[in-house]
C-alpha cells in the first residue's frame, strides 16, 4: 500500500493527519474536506471502525439521529445514501448502514493497515522550542512492517480506547496472576449469539459501568435459556450507588432501561451482586480461575473472568508532543473538571470544543473518546461537535469554533467515585442528587 507522501508540500498545502477511521475520525474527516481542507485517516484495522466492529453484536443506547453527524451526512447525501430516520442499532449495523459508506464515499482518503507509531515536528524533539510551531508534523506509521513518514499542517488524534482497556488489579496495574490467567479472563462484552461460551457455566462479570451491565443482560439472556447458568457481578465499590443507572429519569431512554434490565436480574436472582470486592490476585486451576479480593476473600471459581473496568487513553506514540493533561484521568485539562467521576456523574457536562481539547502542541488535538482519558459516559455526539468546532478553528473559523451547538442530555443520576466507601454519600462532591440508600444484593458464597 503506498501512503501519500507529501513531504515537498508548504506546511499550508499539506494534509491533516486524523489518527483513526471511527465515527469521530471519519466525521472529522468529512469536516475537512467540506471547509476545502485535505484529510488523510490512518487506521490501524483491516476496515472502518476496527474498534466498533470489535462490540459489533452491543446494541447502542443513542438512537440513529444521534450517531450522524451533519458534515458526513451532507456528505453522504450526495452518493444516495439515506440516513436511518429511528431506531437503536447494533455496533456492526452502525458500521454496515453508516460507517462503512463514509468511509467509501472518502475513498483513499482513508488508509488501512496503517498504524502510527509516533507523532513529532519535523526536525524538533521535545525539547526544542526555536522554529517548532512552524514546522510540519511528522507522522511515523507501521504498514504492513514497512515503516513510513507523513508530513502534517495539523493532527487530531480520534483513536480509540477500546484497545488499551483498564486490567482488573484495583490499583490499576493487572492484579497477581492476571497474565498467567490470560485463558480464562475476557475484556470483552459476552455476545449472547456465542451462547454456548456461557450455557452452564460460572461466569464473573468486574465493573460498574454500562458495558458491565450489558454484559449482565447479555448473560442474563443465556441463563434464561440455560437455567444451571450461574452469574456473579462484582463491584469495586463497597454499595451500589448509581450503578443502575437513572432509570425513567435518564434522557436517553434505552441508557436508563440497561440499567434497570440489570437491576431485574439481581433482584430475581438470576444474577449475584457482590460489593466492596478489590480483585487483588487471581489463581488458576485446570479449569477456571480464582477472584482474590484485596482482604482475603475468593470467589467461586469461575469458567470466565469478563474484566470491563473501564479503558484508558494510549499516549505510547504521543510521547514527542506536548500535552497538557490533567494528572488523575489524563484527559485534557479543560475537560477533566467536567467529566471527573470522583466529583460527579451528573450528566451535566457540557459540550466541548476546540479550545478545550488545544494543547501545548499547537495544531495538535486529542478528540473522541481519547479525550476523556479514564472518564467514562462519553457520547458519539459529544465526539461529533468537538470534531466540527476543531475543524472550524484548522479552517480559521472562530466565531464557529467556539459556538456550542450541543446540549447533552442528562444521565438521570449523581454521585461520583467519591461514594466509592461512603454509604452516606458525604464524600459524593459537589453533586445535585440526594444521598443514595445503602444497598447490598447478593447470595454468592464469599470465603471470609
Amino acid at each position: 500500500m503506498t501512503v501519500l507522501d507529501p513531504r515537498s508540500f508548504p506546511v499550508s498545502d499539506l494534509p491533516v493527519v486524523v489518527i483513526g477511521a471511527g465515527p469521530q475520525g471519519l466525521a472529522a474527516a468529512a469536516h475537512l474536506l467540506e471547509r476545502g481542507i485535505e484529510p488523510l485517516a490512518l487506521e490501524a484495522g483491516a476496515g472502518p471502525a476496527a474498534a466498533v466492529a470489535g462490540w459489533g453484536h452491543v446494541r447502542l443506547f443513542s438512537a440513529w439521529p444521534e450517531l450522524v453527524d451533519a458534515a458526513a451526512s451532507r456528505l453522504l447525501a450526495g452518493t444516495g445514501w439515506v440516513a436511518p430516520a429511528s431506531g437503536y442499532p447494533i455496533g456492526s449495523q452502525w458500521i454496515s448502514r453508516y460507517l462503512a459508506p463514509l468511509a467509501e464515499a472518502l475513498g483513499g482518503r482513508v488508509q488501512y493497515r496503517t498504524t502510527v507509531t509516533g507523532v513529532g515536528r519535523k526536525g524538533r524533539d521535545r525539547l526544542v522550542d526555536a522554529g517548532r510551531g512552524e514546522q510540519p508534523f511528522t507522522v511515523h506509521v507501521d504498514i504492513d512492517g514497512t515503516e513510513q513518514r507523513i508530513d502534517a499542517r495539523a493532527v487530531i488524534d480520534a483513536s480509540d480506547t477500546w484497545s488499551t482497556p483498564n486490567p482488573l488489579g484495583a490499583d490499576g496495574i493487572p492484579a497477581l496472576g492476571e497474565k498467567a490467567a490470560a485463558g480464562f479472563v475476557s475484556y470483552r462484552i459476552p455476545d449472547f449469539h456465542d451462547a454456548a461460551r456461557f450455557a452452564g457455566k460460572h461466569t464473573v462479570v468486574v465493573g460498574s459501568g454500562h458495558s458491565a451491565a450489558t454484559s449482565v443482560n447479555e448473560l442474563t439472556r443465556v441463563a434464561k435459556q440455560h437455567p444451571d447458568t450461574r452469574i456473579t457481578w462484582v463491584l469495586r465499590r463497597g454499595n451500589v450507588g448509581n450503578t443502575f443507572g437513572g432509570g425513567t429519569a435518564d434522557e436517553l431512554p434505552e441508557r436508563g432501561a440497561l440499567g434497570a434490565r440489570a437491576q431485574k436480574s439481581v433482584e430475581a436472582g438470576i444474577v449475584d451482586l457482590v460489593t466492596g470486592f478489590r480483585v487483588e490476585r487471581i489463581d488458576t486451576t485446570d479449569t477456571g480461575a480464582v477472584l482474590i479480593s484485596e482482604d482475603g476473600r475468593a470467589l467461586p471459581e469461575a469458567d470466565l473472568v469478563v474484566a470491563l473496568t473501564g479503558f484508558r487513553p494510549d499516549l505510547s506514540f504521543l510521547s514527542e508532543v506536548r500535552l497538557e493533561l490533567d494528572a488523575t484521568l489524563q484527559a485534557p485539562v479543560r475537560i477533566a473538571v467536567e467529566v471527573d467521576p470522583n466529583v460527579h456523574s451528573c450528566g451535566s457536562v457540557r459540550a466541548t470544543g476546540a479550545a478545550d481539547l488545544a494543547q501545548p502542541e499547537e495544531d495538535f488535538y486529542l478528540v473522541g473518546a481519547k479525550s476523556y482519558g479514564r472518564a467514562p459516559t462519553f457520547l458519539a455526539m459529544t465526539g461529533y461537535e468537538q470534531v466540527r468546532s476543531v475543524v472550524a478553528e484548522l479552517a480559521g473559523d472562530h466565531e464557529a469554533a467556539t459556538r456550542i451547538d450541543l446540549v447533552l442530555p442528562d444521565t438521570g443520576v449523581c454521585g461520583g467515585a467519591g461514594l466509592f466507601d461512603d454509604p452516606t454519600g458525604a464524600k459524593g462532591g459537589a453533586c445535585c442528587a440526594p444521598a443514595p440508600a445503602l444497598l447490598q444484593i447478593g447470595r454468592a458464597p464469599v470465603n471470609a
